[in-house]
């Protein structure tokens, strides 16, 4: 198990973040993989992380059951089932220093996308878009995700114009992200990353993880978080461009 102080440093807040962005705080989540990143190589950061959300999206995906869009998952996951391939064909014939090049872009691009959005000019596709635009989404959203735990933006650019009844978007979100990390731990697996020490740290990390959750739960309904999400994404930009620095120095 990492015993250097560094390493719990960034990873209990990173945990922290992904915890409450499943409990309600969505978007805090993006922090997560990149501040880890500081502390550890990307590869093995993201293989630390997937068991946590594996255990978080069960909640997700138990909560909204019976509300999902069979035609969206039909459409987006199998893209996403090719994103992730060549997410992990980066991982598997580049450099840790081109994954942590990529994880940088990836964060800022994240932020930037979310900053945007605060400032109402999201970029959507379009609500009558084919089906087959809707697998490059998820083609996109897959490769993200594999790489950097980051698949929501392109995700949600394909889905929200489809303007789904709330809880079936939140359903199908469910599902889908829980596919795709199931998907991930093959990848992973190949990868190597499933190790003693690697699974050591999540377990340690876990309960932190599970209390944020529901932390997150009660908090989301009593905190305005305006202000905090600005300064997360703006956090994330600039987490993601030290990796990018650190990765081309």
């Amino acid at each position: 198990m990492p015993t250097e102080w560094t390493f719990y440093a960034f990873a209990i807040p990173a945990v922290i973040l992904v915890g409450l962005a499943k409990g309600g705080f969505a978007g805090l989540g993006s922090l997560g993989m990149p501040l880890m990143a500081l502390a550890l190589p990307p590869v093995q950061a993201a293989a630390i992380l997937l068991p946590i959300l594996i255990v978080q999206d069960a909640v997700g995906v138990w909560a909204f059951r019976k509300t999902w869009d069979g035609h969206v998952l039909a459409v987006t996951l199998p893209g996403a089932a090719i994103g992730i391939f060549l997410g992990w064909l980066l991982a598997a014939r580049v450099s840790a220093d081109a994954v942590l090049a990529a994880v940088g872009v990836i964060a800022m691009l994240f932020g930037i996308h979310r900053l945007w959005i605060e400032r109402r000019g999201a970029i959507t596709a379009s609500s009558q878009s084919p089906g087959w635009v809707g697998s490059i989404f998820g083609m996109i959203s897959g490769f993200t995700s594999q790489i950097a735990h980051a698949g929501a933006p392109p995700f949600q650019m394909w889905v929200l114009p489809r303007r789904l009844p709330r809880d079936i978007f939140v359903g199908t979100n469910a599902i889908f992200f829980a596919a795709v990390n199931w998907i991930k731990v093959p990848a992973y697996a190949a990868l190597g990353q499933f190790t003693r020490t690697n699974l050591a740290a999540t377990a340690v990390l876990m309960p932190v993880a599970i209390l944020a959750t529901f932390a997150g739960v009660v908090l989301v309904r009593k905190v305005s978080a305006e202000r905090f999400y600005t300064l997360i994404y703006v956090l994330l930009i600039l987490v993601g461009a030290k990796l990018l620095w650190d990765a081309l120095a």
